[in-house]
């Protein structure tokens, strides 16, 4: 594995100063992959899956407002703010073309919110451990209250004590390197990323996506049930379903070759890039 070194620079959409990383590929004729993270994620959380895709295609990653090293919100913000800055920043890149789109947990919504709001740009679409919103069927009770505030983030012995028990997953190795690559967001941040989902839904539009979409769900996964990822799948009429067997919420780490293979597979298949 190739570990592939970012562009890192602070971009700034309206007066809101938002840290980016482009990994730039090896070879050019691909669009690039623009990648939304989890709630409370920082940019360098996406260096595996840099790693692994191997300069096959520009990888961009942000670090939403009060996440990673990108400053608090100046405001609060709703996924179709987030889904502008996205575009923003693309356009700064000197991105004007298509794009694919790959949303995990709380990036997916983001991921989807972007598919709905530009869906002339999307080129396909990835959705990781992720559901439709406010309509979506809740995990378990014990995982998710440890969600409600960022002490698995501040707290590496609270994160490795409860890692089972919040992600469905026991890879050691998954667990060091996941703790290793975390900047904590601030407080304000994180509440601010979980008050922009309060009562979004993508159900209402879903239907209309344009995109193909690979919908990947884990069968142990704690916080986002798979049949979650079912539901997405079932409203999305260009969509394949992947269950991922033995998956808690981060089987893209944990089972990591075999997730980028699947997207590889995915993102190289027959469908015809969109026009520029």
């Amino acid at each position: 594995m190739t570990k592939r070194a970012p562009a890192i620079r602070f971009l700034t959409v309206d007066l809101q100063k938002i840290r980016t990383a482009e990994w730039p590929a090896d070879q050019s004729g691909k669009p690039p992959l623009l990648f939304f993270n989890g709630i409370g994620g920082n940019l360098e959380m996406a260096q595996p899956l840099a790693d692994l895709l191997a300069g096959d295609r520009p990888l961009i990653a942000l670090d939403v407002p009060g996440t990673g090293k990108s400053p608090d919100p100046v405001l609060p913000y709703r996924p179709w703010w987030m889904a502008r800055a996205a575009k923003k920043i693309l356009e700064k890149l000197g991105y004007d073309g298509p794009v694919d789109v790959f949303g995990v947990s709380w990036g997916g919504g983001m991921a989807q919110q972007f598919a709905i709001q530009y869906r002339s740009t999307v080129n396909k679409l990835i959705l990781a451990a992720t559901s439709a919103g406010a309509i979506m069927v809740p995990g378990d009770f014990g995982a998710i209250s440890k969600m409600t505030g960022n002490k698995r983030y501040t707290d590496p012995d609270y994160l490795m004590k409860n890692y089972e028990a919040l992600y469905g997953e026991t890879d050691p190795e998954a667990m060091k390197g996941h703790t290793l690559r975390i900047i904590p967001p601030t407080q304000k941040g994180y509440m601010f990323q979980l008050l922009a989902m309060l009562g979004w839904t993508s159900v209402p539009f879903l239907p209309f996506l344009k995109a193909p979409t690979l919908v990947m769900g884990g069968d142990q996964d704690r916080l986002v049930p798979l049949i979650n990822s079912k539901f997405l799948a079932t409203l999305i009429p260009d969509s394949r379903l992947e269950v991922i067997e033995g998956g808690g919420h981060l089987f893209m780490l944990s089972q990591a070759p075999y997730i980028i293979s699947l997207i590889q597979d995915f993102l190289d298949g027959d469908a015809e890039v969109l026009a520029a």
